[in-house]
């Protein structure tokens, strides 16, 4: 990086240091402000802050698209647009409408207090943001030229201390700064790939004919699974706080149909530039370099300069709403509910843990998609069916079966997973991991409803 990349880094560093600091000296900043904004998060504020946080994954795009082409819309596009679209038309009002403030709130609600307290622990594990951080890592050392290891540290600091003393307000301001840093940089890329390389001609004579596909040489069945992660997007707590934050609930519902309109649109120049970085760098060392690196081939100047800000500001919006919601969930969710004590206190203790576990995740795990694919599978299993029936009367489980389901379902999904590690096999006996979770969960659900009559 020169005097200039390394300039408008420090600014957008300097802007968070700032907003944190604003924020510790907002006499106003209670439990409800801290956790919820007040219940006043408007529809602009909303959407920013949904579309930022939901996309953290840039790295793992990047190495998706260039190594599998279209496949990357068909895998991480178009399953979420529609978990998204089934919250929105079923899920969100109803969440607004409860004013609670979490997931575990919920499952306390229409269950009993262990079902929450086994709730918050999955949400605790499965939002800690080790795959992003880890991908802060893997940025500031091919930009910057760091070890991945200060990176992740350093990246994690930086992302907790806003959110550590303004709370949800402070994330909001910085995701709609982060919104328009990662749309600008790749709006940039794409307009000078086109103007200097050519359009689609040059991209298909250019990349493997598989990487035009929609599976992109990937088997169905892979594919297929992650429309059931994506089912994650159901129980996804970022949502949820968004939805409770939400002045309305017409705008809980409309943000999310306005969001999925901007994922499409996000994915199209990912997608499109992962292309591009397979035709114009074919022999690429690491794939989930190949944005950071186009840039440096491609942009001049102050734009190779917004396009890598953009970068760091994709994943750091992720990384602070991740934290915060981890966070919140180990202080309130569950050392609260346990012991007692402040909540906001508690909230910010779990702040320093979720950042201390993520670190550790992050460097030791050291893969993005398989951190995605192994916490995604666990989650959506454990909470998808007691947590989207707990908002009906009608359909919602007896407490001991919601708990039993929590339970047994994500322990189904762990021993497959060991299984799989003990004989070697990426998918024990050829299954994936969440079909057997989801199996479980459903059998405890359907002898509830079966003894019940």
């Amino acid at each position: 990086m020169n005097i200039l990349d390394l300039t408008l880094l420090g600014l957008y560093l300097a802007f968070l240091v700032y907003i944190g600091f604003r924020r510790l000296s907002d006499g106003k900043n209670n439990v409800d402000e801290y956790l919820v904004m007040g219940r006043r998060l408007a529809l602009p504020g909303f959407v920013a802050s949904l579309v930022s946080t939901w996309y953290g994954g840039i790295l793992g795009v990047g190495e998706y698209s260039y190594r599998y082409g279209l496949a990357n819309w068909v895998v991480f596009g178009l399953p979420y647009y529609l978990g998204a679209l089934l919250f929105a038309l079923f899920l969100a009002r109803r969440a607004r409408r409860t004013m609670l403030y979490t997931i575990p709130d919920q499952l306390e609600n229409a269950y009993d207090r262990k079902t929450s307290l086994a709730g918050a622990l999955l949400v605790f594990i499965t939002t800690v943001p080790a795959a992003y951080v880890l991908q802060i890592g893997f940025l500031a050392n091919t930009v910057l030229g760091i070890p991945v290891e200060a990176g992740i540290i350093a990246g994690t600091l930086f992302s907790i201390f806003y959110i550590f003393t303004g709370g949800l307000r402070s994330d909001v301001i910085t995701d709609r700064a982060q919104f328009i840093l990662m749309f600008s940089g790749f709006a940039i890329m794409l307009v000078f790939l086109l103007f200097n390389y050519g359009g689609l001609s040059f991209i298909t004579g250019n990349v493997p004919s598989e990487n035009l596909t929609l599976t992109g040489g990937r088997p169905f069945t892979y594919i297929l699974v992650w429309y059931f992660i994506a089912l994650g997007t159901l129980v996804d707590p970022a949502f949820y706080q968004r939805c409770f934050a939400a002045k309305s609930e017409t705008v809980a519902r409309n943000g999310i149909f306005i969001a999925i309109g901007f994922w499409a649109l996000f994915d199209f120049m990912t997608t499109s530039t992962g292309l591009y970085a397979r035709a114009i760098i074919p022999d690429l060392a690491d794939p989930a370099t190949s944005y950071p690196m186009l840039a440096v081939k491609v942009l001049p100047g102050v734009f190779r300069s917004i396009f890598l800000l953009g970068l760091f500001a994709t994943v750091m919006s992720t990384v602070d709403s991740f934290t915060f919601i981890s966070g919140q969930t180990f202080g309130k969710d569950f050392i609260h509910k346990i012991w007692g004590g402040d909540v906001k206190k508690l909230t910010r203790i779990g702040l320093a843990a979720a950042g201390g576990v993520a670190v550790l995740i992050a460097v030791f795990k050291q893969s993005v998609v398989a951190i995605w694919y192994d916490l995604g599978s666990i989650s959506t299993a454990s909470l998808l069916i007691p947590l989207a029936s707990s908002f009906s009367a009608r359909w919602r489980m007896r407490p001991n079966f919601a708990f039993i389901a929590v339970i047994a379902g994500g322990l189904a999904v762990i021993i497959w997973m060991i299984s799989g590690y003990a004989t070697g096999q990426e998918r024990f006996l050829g299954i994936d991991s969440i079909y057997p979770g989801l199996a479980v969960s459903g059998a405890v659900y359907a002898v509830d409803r079966i003894s019940r009559k």
